[in-house]
């Protein structure tokens, strides 16, 4: 029997995955389920990775992945840092991450599409190559769309270049759950399928001051109540974007704080002043006409 020892703590931090599950959950607000799935995956792989260097041999677990959720749950930033574990545990030769969409891979008339989405994949190679919205690559309803021809070479790939890359596909999840259904040899290609919550308002809120913060500047307490009140009746409107959204509403406050302070010329300001954003600069919103 062999009795190869491996020590465990030893090649844990060989890696940087600590500091990349660490990162993973300062940054990212909420998103528990996903939070917990990454630390799965990186931890099935390190196992992995162990075996293999005490001479147990088996196929490499499958890598791609299908991230669904709405916009601005953090799909994008979860990609970026699964390409950093990849890299870190020798999935991936270069670590880096190509996002793309539909445009990116199909073409417009025949004989269009295969090259464009070569070139894509060769730009990919040795990473993550992440698209969004690929539920777009699929349209039935129309005969004369090249989508399918994309969606074949990217199974070739996903089957018989699985050592050279990883694709994850993302977007909404009931678009995307048709997608598959639609195309099953490419949802059987897919291990780890991680579906991402929206935020709730306590959590928009913090991800808001966490903006703020990196931009210097602050709400003040009754600013806070209002934006807070803002986030929650945003929320309940069409075309939500989470994250994204909450985005757009302050760079407007910011905007509307500097009319205001533009407006009050030969006033002297102090710091605080310029850091502020008050209630007002939030209540001006149509969200609340």
């Amino acid at each position: 029997m062999n009795t190869t020892l491996v020590n465990l703590q030893e090649e844990y931090a060989k890696t940087e995955i600590s500091k990349i599950l660490n990162i993973l959950n300062q940054e990212l607000v909420g998103l528990a389920p996903v939070k917990s799935r990454i630390r799965e995956i990186a931890a099935l792989l390190l196992i992995d990775k162990l075996r293999q260097s005490v001479g147990i041999t088996a196929a490499n677990p499958g890598l791609h992945m299908s991230f669904t959720g709405s916009p601005g749950t953090g799909k994008t930033t979860v990609g970026l840092k699964m390409a950093d574990i990849l890299f870190q545990l020798g999935y991936s030769k270069k670590g880096h991450l190509l996002t793309v969409t539909r445009d990116d891979l199909v073409g417009q008339y025949i004989g269009h599409t295969a090259p464009k989405t070569k070139e894509v994949l060769k730009k990919a190679m040795g990473g993550v190559l992440f698209i969004d919205e690929a539920y777009y690559l699929y349209k039935p309803d129309n005969e004369r769309d090249y989508g399918s021809e994309a969606i074949e070479i990217l199974l070739q790939v996903m089957e018989n270049q699985r050592d050279d890359l990883v694709v994850i596909l993302a977007g909404y999840k009931a678009p995307m759950d048709k997608f598959y259904e639609s195309n099953p040899g490419l949802s059987s290609r897919i291990a780890n399928h991680i579906d991402f919550p929206d935020y709730s308002v306590d959590e928009l809120l913090q991800i808001s001051k966490l903006m703020l913060q990196d931009q210097q500047y602050q709400l003040t307490p009754d600013a806070e109540v209002a934006f807070k009140q803002y986030i929650a009746k945003r929320k309940e409107q069409p075309l939500f974007a989470n994250a994204r959204s909450v985005k757009n509403a302050l760079d407007r406050a910011r905007m509307r704080q500097a009319n205001r302070i533009f407006d009050s010329r030969g006033q002297i300001l102090t710091k605080k002043e310029l850091v502020n954003l008050e209630a007002q600069d939030i209540l001006q919103s149509t969200v609340f006409n």
